[in-house]
């Protein structure tokens, strides 16, 4: 596997440590890193200052005695350290694990607990939360956790590393002396754990090398020819793939900027994609709608902008619509995982309003493989099960409460099962349908992506997701729950509208809930899950749970 994918480039013989040596020497004085705080204060780094970050946090956590194999947890807002903090883990050979902000105590435990995690890296207070306190209290239950680090523009709570004093006012040759000389950058170690969101089952650890970031970063750097003159805005977090990926390694191969903002506010988000002179902006529907509704409200509109990406299994008509429209480009579709940051993405050569029939194909480092129950050709009542191979996937993937770890090449030849549904899009694509724990029907599938599609371009659904109930029959049937716009809409129009558009019978919904909104993760994903056992128990009164 290791030959084959270095032989086709797919992998390569050295980690992002290469990058940013690269940089710093080519263009040490170009801005790395420009990041702002609370939608104000503002830090740039050039790559020659990122760089020396680096080598200081290294420094830092080499003193803290951490080294090859140790796990470091990072729970921190969109902050320029989170970048430094896992490069410089990849300096000492340390595993990086990032945890969202939004993730609890009790899930957090869980995870140091798993890992075995020695270093903890948390932010004092965030958004009135105190999650110094919340490590501090779980420490005792956590006797491989050595050190809590804490950084605050305060004092550290007792017993805890205060993150300024020890990673960045440490005199720099006190942090050399506790550093070991470079070693050759093995690119094929396990590096990087990251956790999927767990809305369909327990959250799983996906274990990543950085040959297994580069073969979803490489094919995107090379195919849109992103290079220095490029900034890399996303709307998610720093501690998620989607950030890791559009934030971190995708800029540094590129030798690019990376904007940073730790608090969402779209007219600020959109003033500072304004600022910068962002190029690649990407994230989640909710998002990307917030600041084309900013932009459109503006009279500004942004001009630098020459790549938009946005992953979803729904991603509104409206929004594919907008973009070109306010921003004068197309709409990109991505599909990806957590597990799978060989990412498909639509391309610049893919017919307008593609993103309404496609979201994507893949680069080198993916191959897709279209399972379905019977030998007819998948079809949107009939989708097949995605499975994806290639340097592009995780090593392994285990349960973060037990599971045993499963080592993706040892298992189906090296198909990893996405849980996915989807269709072939035409063009060497995928087309999604769903999740399969999201499915709704019995001997038919009900295609839940096209009719949320289409319920989207009623005038009266402002937000709508479709969720199974079960029928009389053993077999299920469609709720919609829908955000209304300025009116409601009844059942009775919203199918009336479905038959005047040929949509068959059976697809539309036979109940109707209406909410003020959907409940969403981190990411921006509906909770489906959340929504599908409140539908089923009637826990949903005039648009919330009772």
């Amino acid at each position: 596997m290791l030959r084959t994918y270095r032989a086709s480039g797919v992998w390569r013989n050295e980690g992002p440590l290469a990058d940013l040596r690269k940089w710093r020497e080519e263009t040490p004085e170009a801005t790395a890193i420009v990041a702002y705080r609370n939608g104000a204060d503002l830090r740039r780094l050039t790559y020659r200052e990122f760089s020396e970050q680096v080598e200081r946090f290294a420094g830092a956590l080499s003193a803290l005695g951490v080294g090859p194999g140790d796990v470091v947890a990072v729970q921190l807002p969109n902050w320029w350290q989170v970048s430094a903090l896992l490069l410089a883990c990849a300096r000492v050979e340390a595993v990086f694990t990032p945890v969202m902000m939004t993730i609890g105590p009790r899930e957090l435990e869980r995870v140091l607990k798993r890992l075995g995690a020695v270093v903890c890296v948390t932010a004092d207070r965030w958004n009135d939360a105190d999650y110094a306190r919340r490590v501090a209290e779980m420490a005792p239950r956590l006797p491989e956790l050595r050190h809590r680090v804490v950084l605050t523009d305060g004092k550290a709570p007792e017993g805890a590393v205060h993150f300024g004093h020890h990673f960045e006012l440490t005199a720099w040759e006190e942090e050399r002396g506790a550093l070991q000389e470079a070693t050759a950058d093995d690119p094929d170690r396990v590096a990087v754990v990251l956790f999927t969101s767990g809305t369909s089952g327990e959250p799983k650890g996906a274990l990543h090398t950085f040959n297994t970031l580069h073969a979803g970063a490489s094919p995107v750097v090379s195919a849109e020819g992103l290079g220095c003159q490029d900034r890399f805005f996303t709307t998610q977090a720093l501690t998620h793939m989607f950030g890791v990926m559009y934030n971190i390694m995708i800029p540094l191969l590129a030798g690019g900027t990376s904007v940073l903002l730790d608090t969402w506010a779209p007219e600020r988000a959109l003033e500072i994609v304004s600022e910068t002179g962002t190029t690649v902006l990407a994230g989640a529907p909710p998002f990307l709608t917030a600041l084309v509704d900013a932009d459109r409200a503006s009279g500004r509109p942004l001009r630098s902008l020459r790549m938009v990406l946005c992953g979803s299994t729904t991603i509104p008509s409206q929004l594919v619509a907008s973009v070109p429209h306010i921003w004068g480009l197309p709409l990109r579709s991505f599909w990806g995982m957590t597990e799978v940051p060989g990412h498909a993405w639509t391309r610049r050569d893919d017919p307008p309003m593609w993103a309404l029939h496609s979201d994507g194909r893949p680069g080198t480092g993916v191959e897709l493989d279209f399972r379905a129950d019977t030998e007819a050709p998948p079809t949107v009542e009939q989708p097949a099960r995605l499975f994806v191979r290639g340097g592009g996937v995780c090593l392994a993937t285990f349960g973060r409460d037990g599971g045993q770890l499963r080592v993706t090449s040892r298992i189906d030849d090296g198909w990893y099962d996405t849980g996915d549904l989807a269709v072939p899009d035409g063009r060497d694509g995928l087309r999604l349908i769903g999740r399969t724990a999201d499915r709704i029907g019995g001997s038919f599938m009900i295609p839940v992506r096209d009719v949320e599609t289409e319920l989207l371009r009623h005038p009266d659904v402002e937000d709508v997701v479709l969720v199974g109930y079960p029928d009389t029959q053993a077999s299920e049937l469609a709720c919609a729950v829908v955000v209304p716009g300025e009116a409601a809409p009844t059942l009775a129009a919203l199918r009336e509208y479905l038959s005047a558009r040929g949509m068959t019978q059976w697809y539309q919904p036979s109940r109707l809930e209406l909410v003020t909104e959907l409940p969403r993760n981190e990411t921006g994903k509906v909770r489906r899950d959340l929504l599908r056992a409140q539908v089923k128990k009637g826990l949903l009164k005039n648009g919330l749970p009772t």
